[in-house]
């Protein structure tokens, strides 16, 4: 049975979320110690402004399902009004601390900007042009790290698939291999009885052939003994007298 999809968007969001507060706490952190927009402050803003704009676009996804559902009826989706109302009020309240959560960065963006801003007048071209070029090494660099980071998750999960794959042919190949030894154990005893039927073969041949030939000698010692009894006895000779002579 498939899974409800807004379970599983749900649980995205609540994993995001909890991303999310570890960002928003690690930036409030930042924010208690930094001067000013060091690069590990804006580093911590940015991904955080990032990871809510994420969440707003699941979030909006997730709240068009459920506006389907209360337009269709919740029945017809295999729901109870109830889970409805609660999906409902899911919604809403995430809705309220995403935007607490973006109200919250933008007022402290704001404050850190109002606090340095006559230090930013006061600076001549010059540095600024540096700042601007810093600025732009430093944007270049967090790019390659994130691209880096890519490639090595990208590497680590194709190493993770050949080790699967390598230990499911091993495991194929061992299987084969028992198949293999049965097989050969299998020809091994067919072989073996083959042999002892065609010794008994070979027995049983040698055997008719010898009790042929004593049946052909007693049949011809019985013909010749019919031929024998049937053949007529000679007359007896007479002599000259007429008196027989035996």
């Amino acid at each position: 049975m498939s899974q409800d999809p807004y379970i599983l968007v749900q649980q995205e969001i609540q994993t995001a979320l909890q991303a999310a507060e570890q960002l928003r706490a690690s930036y409030l952190r930042i924010r208690s110690t930094a001067r000013g927009d060091t690069e590990e402050l804006v580093w911590a803003r940015n991904e955080l402004k990032a990871t809510l704009s994420t969440l707003e676009a699941d979030l909006d996804e997730l709240e068009q399902s459920v506006s389907i559902v209360e337009q269709s009826g919740a029945r017809m989706f295999g729901i109870s009004e109830q889970e409805l109302i609660t999906r409902r009020r899911y919604v809403s309240s995430t809705k309220d601390l995403l935007h607490t959560m973006k109200g919250e960065v933008n007022s402290l963006q704001s404050a850190v900007s109002n606090v340095h801003a006559p230090l930013h007048k006061a600076r001549a071209m010059g540095p600024r042009q540096d700042d601007d070029q810093s600025e732009w090494a430093r944007q270049e660099q967090q790019m390659l790290i994130q691209e880096q980071d890519r490639t090595l998750e990208t590497i680590s999960g194709t190493l993770n698939t050949l080790h699967r794959q390598a230990g499911l042919m091993g495991q194929e190949i061992e299987e084969h291999n028992e198949l293999l030894g049965d097989l050969e154990n299998q020809t091994d005893r067919t072989e073996s009885k083959l042999a002892r039927a065609q010794k008994r073969m070979d027995y049983f041949l040698q055997k008719a052939e010898g009790e042929s030939s004593i049946l052909s000698w007693r049949m011809s010692e019985v013909l010749a003994t019919d031929i024998l009894a049937l053949t007529p006895a000679p007359p007896p000779k007479q002599s000259l007298d007429g008196v027989s002579i035996s």
